[in-house]
């Protein structure tokens, strides 16, 4: 199989991800050979490559936001049949034991293991996955668009109920990429009164078109002040400038969801009763659960989520990671590997 692999920590400039050709793996005990149609493009593989986050082998296949059909089912495997199509998100497998997995929290287990950083994820044309940690993808969406929704969509939907967002409150977004373009939509469902404020940064066009389209109240640049304090905000950004400058325009009583793994800059000094005075709260999201997919497919069919797609070719992957990196993705970026099929 053709598969795009970091054999090391590089600058993406150098583009790192190389195309190789591996054997197809196969399956273990309850596990599901899956043949990959399509494969989202997310920040944390930026964080992978530039050595932020570090994975657990080398050489890795990279990508967590995978569309497929079973290939393949191990002689253990049950729960889907040859053909069905599926899903597979961030999180891989977790232990079921701990006390984190035994309160639904498997998101925090010490043993998780994450797709494409601990196991070989989707940057190639066949994976395979545990059967319990696959999901079934509603027919409404095409494989392009419902790669996305895997990660950018399900760490959205956990930001944005984490958020404790109420209908007719106003809710601030920092950064408008792949999660927030899908977290507005579902804001817009379950909360109709809201208003959605969307920060960018300074002449980002595209990106605040965009907002501008799927019914942003107010758009501006991250340091500008929205036309009324935020009950809720989420940070979808790479860097620590928007953590500050959400808290400054946050309500009292307020919450702001920090949604990244890692930050590539810190986040500034805070002045406390600026900042954090009036019991202004800062809460922070760690991975997703089966959980979150399980809710937020559905509820996306059912929307239903339109997501903006990006496409490129499997070879092309470090073109997409440096668009992602630049600010200049449209949307969501999502390789198709029927180049190859």
């Amino acid at each position: 199989m053709k598969a795009m692999v970091l054999e090391k920590i590089l600058p993406l400039k150098e583009r790192p991800l190389k195309l190789v050709d591996l054997p197809v793996p196969t399956p273990g005990s309850k596990q599901i050979l899956v043949k990959v149609s399509a494969c989202g493009v997310c920040h944390t593989e930026l964080d992978e490559i530039e050595g932020r986050l570090s994975p657990a082998k080398f050489p890795i296949i990279l990508g967590h936001e995978i569309v497929g059909r079973v290939k393949r089912l191990s002689d253990t495997a049950s729960k889907f049949k040859e053909g069905d199509r599926v899903g597979i998100a961030w999180i891989n497998w977790a232990c079921g034991k701990c006390s984190f997995c035994l309160k639904g929290e498997e998101n925090l287990c010490d043993k998780a293991k994450w797709t494409g950083k601990d196991v070989d994820g989707g940057y190639a044309q066949y994976t395979v996955i545990s059967e319990d940690f696959a999901y079934p993808i509603p027919e409404r969406f095409t494989d392009l668009e419902a790669a996305p929704l895997l990660c950018a969509g399900v760490i959205g939907y956990r930001a944005l109920r984490l958020s404790k967002m109420e209908d007719n409150q106003a809710l601030g977004l920092y950064g408008f990429g792949a999660s927030a373009h899908i977290v507005i939509q579902v804001a817009k469902y379950k909360f109709p009164n809201c208003r959605v404020f969307v920060f960018t940064r300074p002449g980002q066009k595209v990106h605040q078109d965009l907002a501008k389209r799927l019914g942003a109240d107010w758009v501006g640049a991250t340091g500008d002040t929205p036309p009324e304090k935020l009950n809720r905000a989420i940070d979808f950004t790479p860097v620590g400038v928007p953590v500050k400058e959400a808290l400054r325009v946050l309500e009292k009583g307020g919450r702001l969801v920090i949604n990244a793994i890692r930050k590539e800059t810190p986040i500034p000094e805070l002045d406390y009763a600026q900042h954090l005075w009036h019991e202004k709260e800062i809460k922070s999201v760690a991975n997703v659960t089966r959980k979150d997919a399980q809710e937020f497919l559905p509820l996306a069919a059912k929307i239903p989520i339109v997501p903006e797609v990006q496409e490129f070719k499997l070879e092309e992957a470090n073109e997409a990671l440096i668009l992602l990196k630049e600010g200049k993705m449209r949307g969501a970026g999502v390789l198709r590997m029927n180049t190859y099929q």
